[in-house]
């Protein structure tokens, strides 16, 4: 389990292939600090299995399905990366619950300044990704806990807004429109949006969305 909240930007090294399969090889100092095999680190949000490691490197393994499901398919040597360790039991909580397991990718469609800000907005390769998400809710994009500032269904897109602090210190610094980032809906609207499902005899809620009436009409509010 994660934050969202990014440690460091470490840097691709080596990517071995071998059809839908990877071995990455990635530099890193932070979250090598302390790490062991078989420890977790996600990387642009996605959670993978350290298989090796030195002083100034790691390794991971990326199955097919996760090459499939997510932007690893197609980074290449001397990219950045988000890094986050596991979180620790007992340590201060300042993102969301983060699970590390994509649930598809959004493609960057404006870049806009505002302020001191930036926003973001974002068109899901999967439309059916907007059911899981409400205004000021949570979302995790290329491993970053955020809070989603609207949603737009007519359109197929939501907004994000980032602070200069999150622009210097994650790979968002580089993202320009075209680009396509990792997404990861917050697992609690993903369980309240099961269980409704269920209660009304689907495995799956398919249109609508999780809005604040859906919530208080089925006794969540």
């Amino acid at each position: 389990m994660f934050t969202g909240l990014i440690e460091e930007m470490g840097t691709l090294r080596s990517v071995q292939r071998r059809g839908e399969a990877m071995i990455l090889s990635i530099s890193a100092s932070k979250v090598l600090s302390d790490v062991k095999l078989g420890d977790s680190i996600a990387v642009n949000g996605v959670c993978l299995t350290v298989v090796e490691f030195d002083r100034t490197t790691f390794a991971v393994d990326v199955m097919p399905e996760t090459y499939r499901l997510t932007t690893l398919q197609s980074i290449q040597t001397g990219s950045p990366l988000n890094l986050e360790r596991a979180m620790m039991a007992g340590g201060r909580f300042g993102g969301h619950l983060v699970q590390g397991h994509v649930d598809g990718t959004g493609t960057i469609r404006g870049r806009t300044a505002e302020a001191n800000a930036v926003v973001f907005t974002i068109e899901p390769n999967n439309p059916e990704l907007l059911r899981h998400m409400v205004q000021q809710g949570s979302v995790t994009l290329d491993g970053i806990s955020l809070t989603i500032v609207s949603v737009d269904r007519d359109s197929g897109t939501f907004t994000v807004s980032i602070i200069p602090h999150t622009l210097r210190e994650t790979v968002l610094q580089v993202k320009q429109p075209g680009e396509v980032l990792n997404i990861e809906c917050d697992i609690l609207g993903k369980y309240v949006d099961h269980l409704l499902g269920l209660r009304e005899g689907k495995p799956a809620r398919k249109s609508g969305g999780l809005t604040e009436s859906v919530l208080r009409d089925n006794g969540f509010m």
